[in-house]
């Protein structure tokens, strides 16, 4: 299902629809980020009622702390043909970390507030990974059906990767004059 909905896009830029193209790949990134989102992989069970409401609560104080990685690299170059085996490596990872949010947000038959987790918790912690791989996933899927319409990525940037600077020293601050005293 997923493929033929990349496929109505493709067509429809194929086209030279370019506007319904845009529309309908942009509904299709829908796709990826759920896929990445381990608040929706939590199986046929689910989450016991309101620890996806503390989830995403959590998540959205959390945005302003949360640093967007690129995931998966080589996925920013992959083949239309490995759209589909990626998407699933996306979902089980997600899913493999949705057990996390159980653990952190369901304590003694009760719900956990997500005032009482920061950053240290590993519930951030999975949260920092599904908002980055959600990003690397909807990037992928857009450059790969993208490429495949012959769209032009010759001016596309290679990623790089950027390290955490440590802090500079203050500069020392220069001697004091000598005053002179009045003869």
């Amino acid at each position: 299902a997923l493929e033929q909905h990349a496929q109505e896009a493709v067509e429809l830029l194929k086209e030279k629809r370019v506007s319904e193209g845009v529309v309908r790949l942009g509904a299709l990134l829908r796709i990826p980020a759920d896929l990445a989102d381990p608040a929706l992989m939590a199986g046929d069970a689910g989450y016991p009622s309101g620890v996806t409401r503390e989830y995403y609560a959590f998540v959205e104080e959390s945005l302003t702390k949360i640093p967007v990685v690129l995931d998966d690299p080589p996925a920013l170059r992959m083949q239309r043909a490995r759209l589909g085996t990626y998407w699933r490596s996306v979902h089980g990872r997600s899913r493999g970390d949705s057990g996390v949010i159980l653990e952190e947000l369901f304590r003694n038959g009760r719900v956990v507030d997500h005032r009482t987790l920061d950053y240290r918790s590993p519930v951030f912690g999975v949260a920092s990974l599904a908002y980055s791989r959600a990003g690397t996933s909807i990037a992928a899927t857009w450059l790969v059906l993208w490429r495949s319409v012959g769209g032009d990525v010759t001016r596309m940037p290679t990623p790089g990767q950027r390290r955490a600077r440590e802090p500079q020293a203050a500069p020392a601050s220069p001697p004091p004059s000598p005053q002179r005293s009045a003869p």
